[in-house]
């Protein structure tokens, strides 16, 4: 008497088997360009042909996850109706790079305190009205938050101080974690000691830190796309964009920019990452530090 194979055992063999084979497969070109025009179209993101064996393996937990069994699949999926309701933002979420730390580019910061933060307050910006803070791309949340430690310890010796911050990112998902404010502990190894203790909450383990309320109550997130023809409910004292744009066409990035300038106080200060130019573009600014410019 034969004995039948165990159906779980049949079914894992058989879903391991559809996995190799589709680590195995190859995205096709006409795959590839419907896809990299839609990220361009939608994201702003660049995504020559280089980036096909990229885009191809960040794709694949993706398939796997809906069972598929080739990029042929799931490209007709994300373009079928059902598709663009239910899985462009996982395809966002799997794109985007979302990479920083806390006090990322340490410059910045002196010219804050030292430059930014003066001058405004000299007109009356943060006492007579809230100093209004962008952190455009805020990913994780690390940005946010470090900016929230900075403008609470420079308010600490100004009567009447007051600020708010804006922190936006396209994913769903990361916008989520940024909420959360939860860090390991290895995340927050550039954030000084003495802010640690004052702004961060261990967890009884000690492995994970929250932000304290004090922060999280002054930083509002929310999903925004630098593609789409924004309009912020309130122009912007300062704004932060910092290694974001990047990714994008030079054309593009201009026009981003001027979209930021639209939203930016005259006067206000808008921080580039190190990486970044605006040399060439047509903006009204001018330049008062390395990758720090004044709306005019």
């Amino acid at each position: 008497m034969s004995r039948s194979t165990d159906p779980s055992t049949e079914q894992l063999k058989q879903a391991m088997d559809k996995s190799m084979n589709l680590v195995r497969s190859e995205m096709g070109d006409a795959e590839f360009k419907r896809f990299s025009d839609l990220i361009q179209t939608e994201l702003g993101i660049k995504m020559p042909p280089s980036k096909k064996v990229l885009l191809q393996s960040r794709f694949q937990k993706r398939l796997r996850a809906l069972g598929m069994s080739g990029y042929k699949e799931y490209c007709d999926y994300v373009f079928s109706e059902a598709g663009r309701e239910q899985e462009r933002m996982h395809l966002i979420d799997v794109v985007t790079t979302n990479t920083t730390h806390f006090f990322r580019e340490p410059k910045h910061w002196d010219i804050m305190n030292n430059i930014v933060l003066p001058e405004l307050w000299s007109r009356g910006v943060g006492r007579s009205s809230a100093l209004r803070i962008w952190s455009a791309g805020c990913s994780s949340g690390e940005e946010p938050y470090t900016l929230g430690m900075v403008l609470h310890e420079w308010g600490a010796s100004r009567q009447g101080f007051d600020f708010t911050i804006l922190a936006t990112d396209i994913s769903q998902k990361i916008l989520a974690e940024a909420k959360r404010a939860v860090y390991s502990m290895d995340k927050v190894e550039d954030v000084p000691m003495q802010y640690k203790k004052k702004y961060m909450l261990k967890s009884k383990d000690k492995q994970l830190v929250k932000m304290d309320a004090c922060l999280r109550n002054k930083v509002s997130f929310q999903r925004l796309n630098f593609m789409e023809d924004f309009r912020l409910q309130n122009s912007q004292n300062i704004i932060f964009c910092r290694n974001v744009v990047i990714y994008f066409d030079r054309s593009t990035q201009e026009v981003l920019f001027n979209k930021f300038c639209n939203n930016l106080q005259p006067g206000g200060y808008l921080f580039i990452g190190h990486s970044e130019s605006l040399s060439g573009m047509t903006l009204p600014i001018r330049q008062v530090a390395p990758t720090v410019f004044q709306r005019l």
